[in-house]
């Protein structure tokens, strides 16, 4: 008797180490990308003892797998490639993936649910406040906003999904706390307006025409006079940036054009498993890909598709392709039962997915694991036990 009341308390102790643990990662994703994974590091620790321990099970959604097989082909061309040091370094980031059973372990209750959008939404408030004052009082007026990232486009990245998730916790919740949702997500778009990425405005852009048609069909009519109006309300930088997209010959898009043309050329020297993680800014400083001396200098090729196969193969090209549409597949079916309290969550994550996607075209976002880590968590918390419960609202 007392041996299993014992083990029932270290069984409690412990499922509270894994939610602190995940809630820290999640408030730290947009400040910290230290202590994210930090934090995160010590979530799926945790969660690997609970199941080692056989206090969880491991369990996923279905989504993972073909995650697992891009995994595997990563490691095959991390062993073949043109330098296998430097690619084996690069496939610690696969780990990250162990985010999505671990955010399934942890995320057992809607009580746990709302903890972590309230914890999403203190950490949203604290990058607004601190990437505003930063921008505005030192010296940051007229640059690309970084907010706490060490770079813009990290920082519009994870801004986009951030939105997203705050006009899906808006336009499908009814509390009164979806106003602070919708400010939250206004304020955050006005720092995505001043990153001045443009891939990050397409890809909102994209998840907000979904968001609308999921909730108010109607709304789309007012859609292209919103835009019309961002436009004209947007600083001169903004309005310069969106001109410049239809401008073939500014600097940006001629190097867009050099990295396409130099990834199919990588692409069809290394079909199979590429040329290795980590390695197409080595790959690509050779002449027989044409690119400009300042092309030279980036370290990818500004496209998920290009970079992914140049990299790791056209076969890991296919699992990471197929993973991105099983999950909009697996997320639109969860959307179709319509589960009392989770059609925030299951509209974000379709959003989500979009905008990646759609950013992806021409960045390669899926390489920056802040983002990526984000990412997961919002595609994943759509299937978490915690949305089962028939009677809570998260």
């Amino acid at each position: 008797m007392l041996s299993s009341l014992k083990l029932k308390e270290i069984r409690f102790t412990w499922d509270n180490f894994l939610l602190l643990t995940f809630l820290a990662g999640l408030f730290f994703n947009l400040i910290s990308i230290s202590l994210t994974q930090i934090f995160y590091g010590l979530n799926v620790a945790c969660w690997l003892f609970l199941v080692l321990r056989r206090q969880h099970r491991f369990e996923v959604p279905l989504f993972f797998w073909p995650l697992a097989v891009y995994s595997g082909l990563s490691l095959i061309a991390s062993s073949l490639s043109v330098n296998p040091a430097l690619s084996w370094r690069d496939s610690r980031e696969l780990l990250i993936y162990l985010l999505i059973p671990a955010t399934m372990a942890t995320f057992t209750s809607a009580h746990r649910i709302r903890l972590a959008s309230n914890i999403l939404l203190a950490s949203g408030l604290v990058n607004f406040i601190f990437s505003i004052i930063t921008y505005i009082v030192s010296g940051q007026r007229g640059l690309r906003l970084r907010g706490f990232m060490g770079h813009y486009m990290t920082e519009a990245g994870l801004l986009m999904l951030l939105i997203i998730f705050c006009l899906a916790q808006f336009l499908f919740r009814s509390e009164k706390i979806r106003w602070l949702w919708l400010a939250l997500g206004a304020a955050s778009s006005c720092l995505l307006l001043l990153t001045l990425t443009r891939n990050a405005w397409l890809g909102l852009a994209a998840s907000l025409v979904l968001l609308l048609a999921l909730s108010k069909p109607v709304a789309l009519l007012i859609f292209p006079f919103l835009l019309a109006g961002i436009y004209l309300l947007s600083p001169i930088e903004v309005k310069k940036r969106v001109t410049n997209t239809f401008n073939l010959y500014s600097p940006s898009n001629r190097q867009r054009i050099e990295y396409y043309r130099a990834g199919l050329k990588i692409i069809a020297d290394y079909p199979f498993f590429g040329c290795g993680p980590d390695t197409v800014d080595m790959v690509f400083q050779h002449p027989r890909y044409g690119l400009s001396e300042q092309a030279r200098l980036n370290v990818h090729l500004h496209n998920n598709l290009l970079q992914i196969a140049a990299e790791r193969g056209l076969p890991a090209l296919l699992a990471w392709l197929i993973f991105m549409i099983w999950t909009f597949w697996l997320l639109s079916r969860q959307w179709r039962g319509k589960p009392s309290g989770a059609l925030p969550w299951i509209a974000s994550g379709l959003a989500c997915v979009l905008a990646l996607f759609i950013a992806g075209l021409f960045e390669y976002n899926f390489g920056d694991s802040e983002v990526v880590m984000l990412y997961l968590v919002l595609i994943t918390l759509p299937f978490v036990p915690g949305l089962r419960e028939k009677k809570e609202t998260p």
